[in-house]
């Protein structure tokens, strides 16, 4: 069982940063790969970021490359999703999701994660 908590959302400007947290609980976080997904009003939840475990290999949504970076620590049983260039169109609900299980070809569904978080909000607007 793994627990996830995100913060760090909030309102910033376009072209601004911003950095997401997610702490998890349970023995397991070393063992599962995590995510990052957003979702906006109106539409589905859409990949972002993946990072598996292991040899930590990572992955990205093609509208986020370049600008943002996923990282764990997992001696503190976190993940992060650094958020640079921001853009009105990545607003959303942020969440964190963890599985133990996943494979590559299944990392963009959301249906494949077993653990989600609440959510945290992120607003990109002047």
């Amino acid at each position: 069982q793994v627990q996830l908590v995100e913060s760090g959302g909030g309102l910033v400007q376009p072209g601004g940063s911003l950095r997401l947290s997610c702490a998890a609980s349970g023995r397991t976080f070393s063992r599962s790969t995590m995510g990052w997904f957003r979702q906006a009003p109106g539409k589905e939840r859409e990949f972002v970021a993946v990072m598996f475990r292991g040899t930590s290999g990572t992955y990205y949504a093609e509208s986020v490359k370049g600008r943002f970076t996923i990282s764990r620590d997992n001696a503190k049983n976190a993940v992060y999703l650094e958020m640079n260039s921001l853009k009105p169109e990545d607003t959303g609900v942020y969440f964190c999701a963890a599985d133990s299980a996943i494979i590559l070809s299944s990392i963009w569904d959301p249906r494949n994660y077993d653990y989600w978080g609440q959510g945290t909000q992120v607003t990109v607007s002047s």
